[in-house]
């Protein structure tokens, strides 16, 4: 399982890149892994207003479809409208071109509520253990 060190993470197992006032958001080699093969990935529309905690997007897998959690608040001015047509590209590259959203964040400081990579490797870790997966 990959977890880039460069990067954040929320408990909802979505991965930040931060740049400037920018965060382009996915979900994480973890998640796509625990879903299976992704079928679809509806994305927003570019300008809606998202809040922390809010869903923006929603993947639907061979096993389930699961909502896509808003780790930042702040403008969509960015979606990853190729998952459309290809949405197992987030299976293939998480971390890459299976990025979902660019959000224009309007707080910072909510930056300091996401794990950073050896926090989030431990919470995987725990819950694969757990779930029998390790």
């Amino acid at each position: 399982m990959k977890i880039p060190q460069e990067l954040e993470y929320s408990l909802d197992h979505e991965w930040i890149r931060v740049e400037d006032n920018r965060a382009t958001i996915g979900i994480t080699d973890f998640a796509q892994s625990q879903l299976g093969d992704i079928l679809f990935v509806e994305v927003p529309t570019i300008g809606e207003i998202t809040a922390v905690g809010n869903t923006f997007a929603v993947i639907e897998s061979v096993k389930a479809v699961s909502y896509i959690y808003a780790p930042v608040s702040g403008v969509i001015v960015a979606v990853n409208t190729a998952l459309t047509d290809a949405p197992e590209v987030v299976n293939q590259d998480p971390y890459g071109q299976g990025w979902i959203v660019v959000i224009e964040m309007t707080d910072r400081r909510q930056l300091t509520q996401l794990l950073n990579s050896t926090e989030y490797e431990k919470i995987t870790v725990e819950r694969a253990s757990k779930d029998g997966l390790a």
